[in-house]
């Protein structure tokens, strides 16, 4: 099978790597990739970072890898090889009215990438992250055999992959719930945002009535304006509660994209006086009169713009996303968004939430608020963000290793400090370190 090297980059297209690439299409092809020094699987290539990337070493595209099992109808379970998409579930199964559990902010991951960084959605509070709704995997180890790891058995393993960034082996297949649905609708309340008092204020009143929460905040805005933004709330829709016009088609899918961003857009085109007047774009399309929209505007708004991420220039991006306790939350939020406010690092698309306990050794969430902030890279956010991770540390919080592309091996094991019982287990289970990427020797958790 021949073996053909490329520079790859996660989705910010920041850092880039290059990498030998694997396209196995049967188990038969894992196994014998298995004798090669370094190797990480891959799958739609949406982590922002170098979480999928390999410089000099193996990559393996699991994308092929991705038929449908079975699918027990009455108890919504299915089971699928990891390389399917949530997008691929959503066009099979909607139809007859299933959704996945847990949605991220785009449907084009794989359920391989949705276990290593435990994906997580608007409802997390309610719903938890991807680990409530995978009930067992397969995985292939770096001696070559197969386990089944459950909560019931090898849990150890089970629990570790959360989060555990591909870095166990290769997840070949996973049995999941999915969620049964009247409609592919949802009911939502959308609320313009004074400040950051206002927007914790309405998320305390509202939070109860409703599932699903997002945040839209203006990073750029500052004094009695800091926080400011819409928050949007919602609900599945029931059958009975849709107006007669969406009745008729009430489990309608998705269509395909068709706007696109053909080329990397010139750098100077995101600064501080263009992210102003996409804010105010933002904004005003955030806070939607419609009292019901689609699950594809509701979950993934920017799945409808193909190579979004170009719009940041070759320069790429990175997605920074933390989260810290609900204690002295409003404090730590308000000297955070300052400090991003005055970086000059020209933050935009920035996303808060709030999160429930979170599961898992390695994964990201716990109780508290998230925010999540594109950067353009530049110098001056090299400088910036070490600032950021001690601020965000002595918070009590952390980042999310999913997305991370800057953070150092030191800084991780502060925010991270159940990393020793996780090295444990890579050491029982993978004692050479076959599987290996970037970011694991960047944090301290490859060889």
């Amino acid at each position: 099978m021949p073996v053909k090297k490329e520079p790859l980059s996660g989705w910010g297209n920041y850092p880039v790597s290059e990498s030998y690439i694997l396209s196995p299409r049967y188990v038969a092809d894992l196994k014998h990739y298995l004798p090669k020094d370094g190797l990480i699987a891959r799958g739609l290539g949406r982590s922002y970072g170098d979480q999928a990337l390999n410089n000099e070493h193996y990559v393996i595209d699991c994308t092929a890898y991705n038929n449908f099992l079975a699918f027990d109808e009455q108890e919504g379970i299915l089971e699928c090889q990891a390389g399917a998409s949530l997008e691929e579930i959503i066009s099979a199964f909607g139809p007859k009215g299933f959704l996945p559990m847990i949605c991220p902010g785009t449907k084009f991951v794989t359920i391989g990438g949705a276990i290593a960084n435990d994906i997580h959605g608007k409802a997390h509070h309610i719903d938890g992250s991807f680990v409530n709704c995978v009930l067992s995997f397969t995985i292939l180890l770096a001696d070559g055999s197969i386990l089944t790891a459950s909560r019931e058995e090898n849990s150890d393993l089970f629990w570790a992959n959360f989060g555990g960034l591909g870095l166990l082996g290769v997840i070949l297949t996973a049995r999941i719930k999915l969620r049964k649905v009247e409609t592919m609708y949802f009911r939502q309340k959308s609320v313009k945002i004074r400040n950051l008092d206002h927007m914790l204020e309405t998320l305390n009143k509202l939070d109860h009535e409703f599932n699903y929460s997002v945040a839209w905040i203006d990073a750029l805005a500052k004094g009695d304006k800091l926080g400011s933004g819409v928050i949007s709330f919602g609900n599945s829709a029931k059958l009975n509660e849709l107006p007669d016009k969406l009745k008729s088609e009430p489990l309608k899918l998705h269509s395909k994209g068709k706007l696109s961003v053909p080329v990397f857009l010139p750098s100077f085109t995101l600064n501080n006086l263009t992210v102003r007047i996409l804010n105010r774009v933002i904004a005003f399309v955030q806070n939607s009169p419609k009292q019901f929209v689609h699950y594809e505007k509701f979950f993934f708004p920017l799945d409808a713009i193909n190579n979004w991420n170009r719009g940041y220039g070759k320069r790429g991006f990175i997605q920074y996303q933390f989260v810290i306790p609900e204690e002295n939350g409003r404090q730590h939020l308000v000297e955070i968004l300052e400090m991003i406010a005055a970086s000059g690092c020209t933050p935009f698309l920035n996303v808060f939430k709030r999160m429930g306990d979170g599961q898992g050794i390695l994964s990201f969430p716990f109780k508290g608020y998230t925010l999540a902030i594109d950067f353009p890279v530049t110098k001056k956010l090299h400088d910036f963000t070490p600032k950021l991770d001690a601020k965000v540390l002595a918070a009590g919080g952390r980042l999310y290793l999913g997305k991370d592309a800057m953070l150092d091996e030191k800084m991780f094991k502060d925010m991270y400090p159940q990393y020793k019982e996780w090295l444990a287990i890579k050491q029982k289970y993978d004692p050479t370190g076959k599987f290996n990427s970037d970011i694991a020797r960047r944090l301290g958790l490859g060889s």
